[in-house]
């Protein structure tokens, strides 16, 4: 899906994020699933997940189940 078909959403990216573009925004969909876009392609694709799939990869990530992905 294109961000254009889903108008009125509040895109945001963590502080932490660096201000270079290279980083991820999300938004709460009206359903309560979320979507992410690349900051660099604002008006490109958007990617969906529901809620469950969200909480699921949130919930992975603070475990650290990722761990092995992230590049010193």
């Amino acid at each position: 899906m294109l961000n254009s078909q889903l108008p009125g959403l509040k895109w945001w990216k963590a502080e932490a994020s660096s201000n270079n573009g290279s980083c991820v925004e999300v938004a709460v969909l009206p359903d309560g699933g979320v979507a992410v876009r690349d900051s660099k392609d604002q008006d490109g694709a958007v990617l969906q997940f529901t809620q469950a799939e969200w909480v699921a990869f949130a919930t992975g990530m603070a475990s650290g189940d990722f761990e092995a992905l992230i590049r010193s």
